[in-house]
């Protein structure tokens, strides 16, 4: 994984990246909050009552899966997603460039796929009145959130590709010039 720098291209861009990344800032921070209450409150009555909210399991789930989506987005979005930096960082700056698209490219179809074959999930869970096995609400408000955050990774990695599309020679970094002339 590369380091918490930010990229070249998110350099080139300014400050548009913070800007832009604030709702899944934001939404990280809610998330998280609302995991800590849930877990807290849940210790509080076990510890005094011998008992359980039984919802908090089923609603912790859920926002650990969609904390784990909004955070990817914001990932691809900053260009900081997962990669094998032996392939990623040695090579011409040409190489690196195609190598860096190729990723966004791949991130951009898997969660486009994601988001297509999610939405037949949700369908069919609407379709067929599914309940969730905790608190028997519709299993769909769950589900909805997985092709939302998808459709949302798809867009960041299409956006990242456009930004490493307009990325120059001149973006590479001293480090990068020097690996192509050897």
């Amino acid at each position: 994984m590369s380091d918490h720098h930010p990229s070249p291209a998110a350099k080139a861009e300014g400050s548009a990246e913070p800007r832009s990344l604030r709702i899944e800032d934001w939404l990280t921070v809610i998330i998280m909050a609302l995991l800590a209450l849930i877990t807290f409150a849940n210790v509080l009555v076990r510890y005094f009552t011998d008992a359980s909210f039984a919802w908090t399991e089923e609603i912790s789930i859920f926002l650990m899966i969609v904390l784990a989506l909004v955070a990817g987005s914001a990932a691809v979005a900053r260009d900081q997603h997962i990669r094998i930096e032996f392939f990623t960082s040695s090579g011409s700056a040409a190489r690196k460039k195609a190598l860096a698209r190729l990723g966004s490219a791949c991130t951009a179809l898997l969660f486009a796929i994601i988001a297509v074959l999610s939405t037949r999930l949700v369908w069919d869970e609407w379709r067929y009145e599914e309940t969730s096995p905790g608190i028997g609400v519709p299993q769909w408000w769950y589900s909805i959130w997985l092709p939302v955050c998808s459709l949302a990774i798809t867009l960041r990695a299409i956006g990242l590709f456009i930004r490493q599309g307009k990325r120059s020679y001149e973006d590479v970094t001293p480090e990068d010039k020097q690996g192509d002339k050897a």
